[in-house]
This record gives structure tokens, C-alpha cells and sequence, in this order.
């Protein structure tokens, strides 16, 4: 719509006319209103039609131009929350960096401690390292004594076993004589332990105890 340049000088063109206006009703006398009220809610307004807007009106109708604070409010909604700004992001990325280079001295620092303590640490001396531990005998570390004899065996005392075995009605029977200690001499020795009551040595093993009872039965020497 064309605006005029001077508030109180009339428009070039013919002024734009409403198409229909609306108006109270009109009533000459109070009782003539009350009587004639509408019910609660009602309005009581009567159209009245205007004659048409005139045929240059639509060219002189203008354009508006866009509203630009709709336009900025929009784009400043669209903008991501969240972000940082320029310099605040400077100042993390440098405490970061700062933490990060000081736990890197912190590592440094403990593991060359941990290095001259391990120089410090007392080295054992030659003569301690030189000196020859104590090795036990056979004997010492053997449960069943000095002169045990048990399956693998070979030798004269074997073959002295094997002997004073076949002595024992029933244990040895037509056993071997050859100074080997099988399974078979295992076998006997067992038996003769079960036998007669031998709890002192392994099963099969020829030990001091019955070492003993054997030769208090078959004689000594």
C-alpha cells in the first residue's frame, strides 16, 4: 500500500476502501435494547456490504520487504550449543598440554630414582659366592637308610637279598640269583614285609627294617 509523504496532504491515488464493515447494532430506547438482547455469548452485530475495491488498487499495492530480525533470530537458534570460543579453547589446549608435560617429568624423575637404588643395593661378595654349599649322601637324605636297596639295583648285596629270600618258605620260590633287582625281587620283598608285619620301609623296598628281620631269621652275616 502507498504511504504519503506528508501526514496531512491526501494520497495521489484513490484511497483503498474496506470491503465490509461491522457496527453495533442501533437502538432508540433502553427497554427497546433489553428486549431485544441476545442470549448470553451472542454478539449482536449486522453486516452491512461495501462496494468493491476499485480496479488500479491491486497495482497499487506494494510488496513488503522481509523482516530481517525473523531472519537473525532463526539463524542464531540454528547455531549449535556447546561450542567454545576462540580463546577459551586456547587456554584448555594449553592446561592439557601443560598436565600432560608435567606427569611426562614425574615418570622420569621416579624411574631414575629406581635406578640408583638398584646401583646402591649391596653386591654379594666373591667369598660368599665361592663358598661351596653342603651336599648330603644318599644316605642321610634316603628315608629307608644308608644301605637301602629298591628296583634298578644291581650288585654282590642284591644277589645276598635274593639269597636269603629263597630261604623264606613261600616268598622267593625258584627265584633268580643274578644280582639284578626286578620286578619280580620287588614282588618278594613286598610279600615278605606284608607277611610278616614290615611297616618301617616302602613297599618293595629293601631297607633297614627289613634288612633287619631278614637276617635275624636267615642268620646274620
Amino acid at each position: 500500500m502507498p504511504t504519503p509523504s506528508d501526514r496531512g496532504a491526501p494520497p495521489d491515488g484513490q484511497p483503498i476502501e474496506p470491503i465490509r464493515v461491522l457496527r453495533p447494532r442501533r437502538t432508540d430506547a433502553l427497554a427497546e435494547l433489553l428486549k431485544d438482547l441476545p442470549p448470553r455469548g451472542a454478539v449482536g452485530y449486522e453486516s452491512i456490504a461495501l462496494p468493491g475495491p476499485p480496479p488500479e488498487a491491486e497495482d497499487a499495492t506494494e510488496e513488503l520487504p522481509p523482516v530481517r530480525d525473523h531472519e537473525r533470530t532463526r539463524r542464531s537458534r540454528d547455531i549449535p550449543r556447546g561450542r567454545v570460543s576462540g580463546p577459551r579453547r586456547t587456554a584448555i589446549g594449553a592446561a592439557v598440554i601443560a598436565a600432560a608435560v608435567i606427569g611426562f617429568g614425574c615418570a622420569l624423575l621416579l624411574a631414575g630414582r629406581g635406578e640408583n637404588t638398584a646401583e646402591a643395593a649391596p653386591q654379594p661378595t666373591a667369598t660368599a659366592s665361592a663358598t661351596p654349599t653342603p651336599t648330603s649322601t644318599a644316605g642321610a637324605t634316603d628315608p629307608d637308610g644308608p644301605g637301602t636297596l629298591r628296583e634298578g639295583d644291581n650288585g654282590p648285596e642284591v644277589t645276598d637279598l635274593q639269597q636269603r629270600l629263597l630261604r623264606i618258605p613261600n616268598v622267593y620260590d625258584n627265584g633268580s640269583t643274578d644280582g639284578a633287582y626286578d620286578t619280580t625281587l620287588t614282588a618278594a620283598v613286598a610279600r615278605f614285609q606284608l607277611w610278616y608285619g614290615i611297616r618301617g620301609d616302602e613297599d618293595g623296598v629293601y631297607g633297614d627294617d627289613t634288612r633287619r628281620d631278614l637276617e635275624s631269621r636267615t642268620g646274620g652275616g
